[in-house]
């Protein structure tokens, strides 16, 4: 994954960092008495996967928590399982702790909706209950987490965010969106140190298992960053960690120069850039679009969804975090949010020029060719969620955007046309973590149904390697240090079954036999 693009035959460790690339001959002179030798026997060495964007350690939810997800990730089908693994948990759950669930696609269930306040207050009504849906934009509170978060019928829409209400009434049907969710969502995640071990040991295993040697924490509290800190220095997670702190989270901090990343930061810990929302989710209905949703939403056909942070709100924040020097990451899913995003840069970078600003815009889903184009004058770098095509593209088509539209989601084929560098990420725990299943849907970008969705957007097996480690590095300014097999760089590698280049079609079926982490082995398939 250098500049360009090389497939050598050897490679020598010593210490934590690569010593020598090169032909088997001259890897083979660099031999000692002590030198351990390994022979591949026709398997691949690539560099760590590097997370782009995900939420660990998000996936080690299984741990305290219900799986709500429906097939192809997990295997409710209908409102009936969904309450059920929901009372099941509670049963097992001491009163008044939280029950919670995760995953829940109410498009995908077999009544195409959400569950309920009542249904979940009729689980418990000792325990705060909420179940989040898979989209991570929305959850649905039952009575005792709605009194928790201070919810009621008198609590007005917070800005950006939808107070879900009962018809014809202002009592909330516990359904939160956006940034109304955001108070039982810290309530949740103040949990425990026994939780918090199990979930930080299961998603550390599962990353391992797979490949990543980069993880990252697409959006962190103070509180969550300092447990990230920890577990990392006790050895609890072995890969390094790149965190990005929320701007609504670490607040004034960010502005008034209190903000030091260096009270979480460490060897293996980066503290990369901030974090803002602008929008929603597509499949949530709440991604701000230029034009309406496919289907009325809610029998609205003018519906175009809303944005997270108003567009004069925005602009502010972009502002004043450029001018003090930030970093930008900045989810944006809807054309019209990816429009408000660029402006509100284009403002901040006038005001303030920098040369090599890599805003991130992250997930960039519904971004026109003319925006791209826009980011490349800009500098900025998408991170493609491109596995969307495999898990939500039939459902885009038929349901949310229209086919049109959803042939042009996640644009690499356009990014590659105007120079613009890009990552590829999994957005976990909103999917699984399968490094190789977002590279196979970057070169094929097939639905679960079969279609093929955009043709004219895919790309070849290499730059879709290159997705998912030395420009997800280099998204962050880590290119130096990580993402490709160079001398000098830290020996985080991977070690596949077979080589993705020879048969593209099976490369998502490949196995991940060996991961390592500066020069240490952290997994091994036996």
């Amino acid at each position: 994954m250098d500049a360009d693009n090389r497939v050598l035959q050897a490679l020598s460790v010593r210490g934590e960092l690569i010593e020598a690339v090169g032909s088997d001959e001259q890897i083979m002179a660099l031999v000692e008495d002590d030198t351990l030798v390994t022979d591949l026997r026709g398997r691949a060495l690539l560099p760590g996967f590097v997370d782009a964007h995900g939420h660990f350690p998000g996936s080690g939810m299984a741990e305290i928590a219900a799986d709500l997800n429906s097939p192809p990730i997990g295997d409710k089908r209908d409102m009936a399982q969904l309450l059920a693994a929901l009372r099941e948990r509670a049963a097992m759950t001491p009163p008044g702790e939280w029950v919670s669930g995760f995953g829940y696609d109410d498009t995908l269930l077999a009544e195409g909706r959400h569950p309920t306040r009542a249904e979940l207050d009729a689980i418990s009504t000792e325990h705060p209950v909420a179940a989040m849906h898979i989209s991570g934009h929305m959850l649905v509170a039952n009575s005792v987490a709605l009194q928790l978060a201070g919810i009621d019928a008198d609590t007005p829409d917070p800005v950006g965010g939808v107070i879900g209400r009962r018809p014809g009434s202002r009592e909330p049907n516990g359904l939160l969106e956006e940034t109304a969710r955001m108070g039982v969502v810290l309530l949740m995640q103040d949990m425990n140190i026994g939780s918090a071990y199990r979930m930080f040991k299961s998603a550390a295993r599962e990353y391992a298992q797979r490949g990543v040697t980069t993880a990252q924490s697409g959006g962190t509290t103070p509180g969550l960053a300092r447990a990230l800190s920890l577990a990392s220095r006790l050895g609890i997670v072995p890969q390094r960690l790149v965190l990005f702190p929320f701007e609504e989270e670490f607040g004034q901090a960010l502005y008034n120069g209190d903000y030091d990343p260096g009270d979480y930061a460490n060897a293996r810990v980066t503290m990369g850039a901030v974090k803002i929302v602008a929008d929603g989710s597509i499949q949530g209905f709440t991604g701000y679009l230029a034009q309406p949703y496919h289907t009325p939403y809610q029998g609205d056909a003018q519906y175009r969804g809303y944005p997270a942070v108003p567009r004069e709100a925005l602009f502010e924040k972009v502002a004043a975090l450029h001018r003090a020097g930030y970093q930008l990451a900045i989810h944006g899913n809807g054309d019209a949010s990816i429009e408000d995003i660029l402006d509100a840069f284009e403002a901040a970078q006038a005001a303030h020029p920098v040369d090599d600003p890599r805003l991130i815009l992250i997930h960039a889903q519904m971004a026109r060719e003319e925006q791209v184009a826009r980011m490349a004058r800009l500098g900025v770098t998408p991170s493609f969620f491109t596995a969307h095509t495999w898990y939500w593209g039939d459902r885009h088509r038929e349901l949310f955007i229209g086919p049109q539209r959803a042939a042009q989601i996640s644009p690499h084929g356009w990014a590659l046309r105007h120079g613009v560098r890009f990552s590829s990420h999994l957005d976990t725990p909103v999917v699984p973590m399968q490094p190789l299943q977002a590279v196979w849907s970057q070169v094929y970008r097939q639905t679960i149904g079969g279609d093929v969705l955009g043709p004219q957007q895919r790309i070849d097996v290499m730059q879709a390697l290159r997705a998912v480690t030395i420009d997800a590095a280099w998204q962050s300014f880590l290119e130096d240090s990580r993402g490709s097999l160079e001398p000098g760089k830290l020996a985080d590698l991977v070690v596949l079954s077979g080589n993705p280049l020879d048969d593209p079609a099976r490369l998502r079926d490949l196995r991940v036999d060996r991961t390592v982490i500066g020069g240490a082995t952290i997994y091994q398939r036996h």
